[in-house]
């Protein structure tokens, strides 16, 4: 008998947007970007609203034709071009059918894009912050002998990009954004500095996809992991759990839209990343089957070219078709049974200042009584604003 899908999980990067800043000898500024910097732009809809239609095209049969807001559930980072990456995205897998047309002229209908806000977001955007531990990592990896050598080797070539570009801070981990700029200019045929020839250009890109190595790999990985891609990855096995044991109460999908570092994240702590950027629009597909009554496999899936199917990726360890029991086994080494005390935010340290701070309330506390006790009373009614200090 056929194996049984059961349930899907998606995480997503956002389409083709245009650059998040750039550099300050740059003769495109954000004047030259129709909303200006880190905007989804019609490109990164229509790749999102293909992401949807060949989603329809994969699932069709387990998901209902119509929309039917029991089967899915859809949450985005609280940044505009994930926002609409994912309503793009939806577009796509449900254009409107028979009683969903609300208007005859839009091929289109609202469904449900959840968020939180960007302060309280400790799920899709990494890396997650504070956490003072990872924070030591990345100092450690400062000083790893791969990070040190790529700066001795890159110096020169940092120095030319800081020199053209007007940069006073130029490293390996902040030259990403040139690239980034050079990449999105290039996309929309603006014009690129003559210096940006195309061995600068790959040399750029090279040190981009060392920095998302830096944020998650190159020395300690497992330890980055359990503190950053890690926290996904339980949410990930807590949802596939509940669905293989019929606690979704009908859930069939559930969609991430994110970031390109979250996906660096996630594939980090699954050990499974190919080492490059993930391009707009791709996708990272867990697939929960039920191969016999109560027998539960997990297939993963990565799509990053919009003119090919998902390619499988396999857990290290397990086949392709993991057992649920074992995937989840393998991946217990990358989850924090508490990732506040494996951060270092709770500790004796944290405690002691904790309690000093307590200390230092309650000495003022004290002096403001002792004060209110020995001043003489005032006499007659003072009136008291409501209005507010904006408003006075």
């Amino acid at each position: 008998m056929a194996a049984l899908t059961w349930f899907i999980f998606q995480v997503y990067r956002h389409g083709d947007r245009s650059p998040v800043k750039t550099y300050p000898t740059d003769v495109h500024q954000e004047s030259a970007w129709p909303q200006g910097f880190g905007q989804l732009t019609q490109i990164g809809m229509r790749q999102h609203w293909d992401l949807g239609q060949a989603l329809r095209a994969r699932y069709k049969g387990f998901l209902n034709e119509s929309y039917d807001r029991h089967e899915i559930y859809v949450r985005s980072t609280d940044v505009d071009r994930t926002l609409m990456s994912a309503e793009a995205n939806l577009a796509g897998l449900y254009p409107p059918v028979g009683a969903e047309v609300f208007n005859p002229n839009i091929s289109w209908q609202p469904i449900p894009v959840h968020t939180v806000p960007d302060s309280e977001e400790r799920l899709l955007k990494f890396p997650i912050l504070p956490c003072p531990k990872y924070l030591k990592l990345q100092e450690e990896t400062r000083h790893s002998p791969e990070y040190v050598n790529k700066t001795r080797d890159s110096l020169d070539f940092l120095h030319m990009v800081a020199n053209k570009t007007g940069l006073s801070d130029c490293s390996l981990e902040s030259v990403w954004t040139v690239s980034d700029v050079l990449f999105c200019e290039s996309r929309h045929n603006l014009s690129l500095p003559s210096w940006a020839t195309r061995d600068v250009l790959e040399r750029l890109r090279d040190l981009k996809d060392f920095s998302f190595r830096f944020l998650f790999g190159i020395i300690e990985q497992e330890q980055k992991a359990r503190l950053q891609g890690g926290v996904l990855v339980d949410q990930i096995l807590k949802n596939l759990t509940a669905a293989a044991h019929s606690n979704s109460a009908g859930l069939k999908l559930i969609a991430y839209s994110t970031h390109d570092t979250t996906l660096g994240a996630l594939q980090m702590a699954l050990d499974v990343y190919n080492g490059k950027q993930a391009p707009y629009a791709s996708c990272h597909i867990f697939e929960l089957h039920e191969e016999s009554s109560g027998n539960f496999t997990v297939e993963m899936y990565f799509r990053n070219d919009s003119s090919q199917p998902p390619f499988p990726v396999t857990l290290p360890g397990c086949a392709h078709s993991c057992p649920l029991e074992k995937f989840q086994s393998l991946l217990d080494r990358v989850i924090a049974k508490d990732w506040e005390k494996e951060c270092q935010l709770s500790g004796p340290d944290n405690n002691k200042e904790v309690i000093m701070g307590l200390v230092a309330i309650g000495c003022i506390l004290f002096l403001l009584i002792i004060l209110l006790l020995t001043k003489s009373p005032t006499s007659g009614y003072q009136h008291v604003s409501s209005l507010g200090e904006d408003q006075s």
